[in-house]
């Protein structure tokens, strides 16, 4: 025998003749339907708790953006200052408390500020050719 023949073999019913496929597929969803343990009187929505304002997660991109901002200031380094107000954009664009990210990007905004006036207003670098 075939492959084929053995397989279809196992579909034969007690009468000897094989069972059409709507005949297969009611018989699929009748054992479903009666297997089936949810209930769906019984489903609720989905509401997500409230959380406290102090559990909320760190805002690393906040953190990361004071970071920058005060090493453009402190080492003048332009490219930190930089990277200082991209943190703050992304900080500020995924904010979650309003009360204590503002006051974070804040600072760091004016970090990364200081840091961009000083290094190209500013006296030049000791040691650097203008």
């Amino acid at each position: 025998m075939r492959k084929n023949q053995i397989h279809q073999s196992n579909y034969i019913g007690a009468s000897g003749e094989r069972p059409s496929r709507r005949d297969l597929r009611a018989s699929q969803e009748m054992s479903t339907q009666a297997n089936d343990p949810r209930q769906p009187s019984a489903a609720k929505p989905f509401v997500a708790p409230a959380v406290n304002p102090q559990d909320l997660p760190v805002d690393y991109s906040g953190f990361i953006a004071v970071v920058f901002g005060i090493a453009g200031v402190m080492f003048r380094y332009k490219l930190s200052s930089w990277l200082a107000i991209i943190f703050c954009a992304q900080s500020l664009a995924n904010m979650r408390n309003v009360e204590n990210d503002l006051k974070q990007i804040s600072m760091a905004m004016m970090f990364a500020i200081m840091g961009l006036v000083t290094n190209y207003l500013g006296p030049a670098r000791p040691g650097t050719k203008s």
